[in-house]
């Protein structure tokens, strides 16, 4: 978004972390749907490239998450640290809202 915009609409740059776990989320809903699909089909065509769409979907998730870890966005071994870093986001997204 250009400053101009965000002078207009009062928000702030999208960074890295935001940007990043949209895609985290996506890349979890894409892989929910594969799966969902790959149960529904019928034909083994279908099945085996839904198959392999799956597989790099899931691959994908985890160059996303990957890249969270490396980078101090997502502590998934680390549960308490993670819950604060969640709290701090929702603070700051509540207090973007009041604005």
């Amino acid at each position: 978004m250009n400053s101009f915009i965000e002078n207009m609409t009062g928000t702030t740059p999208m960074t890295d972390q935001v940007i990043a776990s949209d895609l985290l989320i996506s890349a979890k809903s894409g892989i929910k749907n594969y799966a969902a699909a790959l149960t529904e089909s019928t034909s083994s065509e279908v099945r085996n490239v839904l198959c392999d769409q799956l597989s790099k979907a899931v691959n994908l998730h985890e160059q996303i998450f990957n890249y969270m870890k490396n980078n101090g966005y997502y502590n998934a071994y680390d549960p308490d640290q993670q819950i604060q870093m969640d709290i701090q986001n929702a603070d700051k997204a509540l207090s973007l809202s009041k604005m």
